[in-house]
């Protein structure tokens, strides 16, 4: 099992994005997917969780519900959200090994990155 984990951090705020709400689906050779986790980030703006990677060139997804998020949070230019959700689409190439992708949002941009490297299992 992989682990696919993740700290969210608002950078509108300029906090942790806690409660932020963040699927992952394992995506099929037709383009459809299934959940694997629907989980709602702790206070510290993070997530972890395992997913199985059987098959190895399979994608999954990553979605961050954005425009929910700061819907919750009341920003005062609320009406100008135009990120409704970021996804990721990754793979996850060895089994075993950890997978952290930080993610730096706000209503109008993000950024993101992977934290690890190839055969570095941080479990």
């Amino acid at each position: 099992m992989a682990q696919i984990s993740s700290h969210v951090l608002d950078s509108v705020i300029g906090t942790h994005a806690s409660g932020i709400r963040v699927e992952c689906y394992k995506k099929a050779s037709d383009d459809t997917g299934q959940l694997i986790f629907d989980v709602v980030a702790s206070a510290e703006g993070r997530i972890s969780e395992s997913v199985d990677t059987t098959g190895s060139d399979t994608e999954f997804e990553l979605v961050f519900h954005a425009a929910d998020y700061y819907r919750s949070v009341q920003l005062p230019d609320d009406g100008y959200q135009i990120l409704t959700k970021v996804v990721l689409r990754i793979t996850l190439p060895e089994p075993g090994d950890s997978y952290h992708l930080p993610i730096m949002l706000s209503p109008h941009s993000y950024s993101v990155w992977w934290s690890g490297k190839p055969g570095t299992n941080t479990n």
